[in-house]
């Protein structure tokens, strides 16, 4: 049943991204691909909620979900009304450090009360997913990404504060995966 849905949440997700915003769609596509190439690391019945969560992570920048600018909180309380499973859209609400952008942004409280947030080898594995992908798809290490964020963002932009406070969390929830990776065997 899962796997079904993961099947549908790329057909959600690019339904709503692939058009309106292409590079966001590219890096959602990489993102979903590397999940499904690490999901081995989550916990069986697992697997599949980390590919699903991959696919549907930013679906709250499209245009016809957006509704606070905050994309995790719009996409998570989007999903829930769509009718999708609660711990899915609490992956999205929380994934890459959320909570940090939405206490930026006066909605931590909103989040904290609407979403819990998990703390799992799958959630590290979606971060990490996230984390190491460009916004064009490409691989890149997680401080490449975060460079690459606070370039385009430049330094006075909220999302450039956030990253401030979060990156010790989120380099903690890459290593924890980077590790998990490391003990599969090949």
């Amino acid at each position: 049943m899962m796997a079904e849905f993961a099947q549908q949440a790329e057909r959600l997700a690019e339904q709503h991204l692939a058009s309106s915003l292409p590079r966001r769609w590219r890096h959602v596509q990489a993102v979903a691909a590397k999940a499904a190439r690490i999901k081995a690391i989550a916990r069986l019945g697992d697997r599949d909620i980390l590919v699903s969560a991959a696919w549907l992570h930013d679906i709250g920048y499209a245009p016809n979900i957006a509704d606070t600018g905050f994309h995790a909180l719009d996409g998570a309380r989007w999903l829930v009304r769509q009718g999708v499973a609660t711990r899915i859209a609490s992956l999205v609400a929380h994934h890459s450090c959320a909570s940090y952008e939405a206490e930026e942004r006066g909605l931590g409280k909103d989040l904290a009360a609407e979403f819990p947030l998990e703390i799992s080898a799958t959630s590290d594995a979606l971060w990490f997913a996230d984390m190491t992908t460009g916004p064009d798809g490409q691989d890149l290490s997680v401080e490449e990404r975060l460079e690459e964020i606070r370039r385009r963002y430049g330094p006075e932009d909220l999302v450039t504060r956030f990253w401030q406070n979060a990156q010790p969390v989120l380099l903690e929830s890459v290593r924890r995966t980077q590790g998990r990776l490391a003990s599969q065997p090949m």
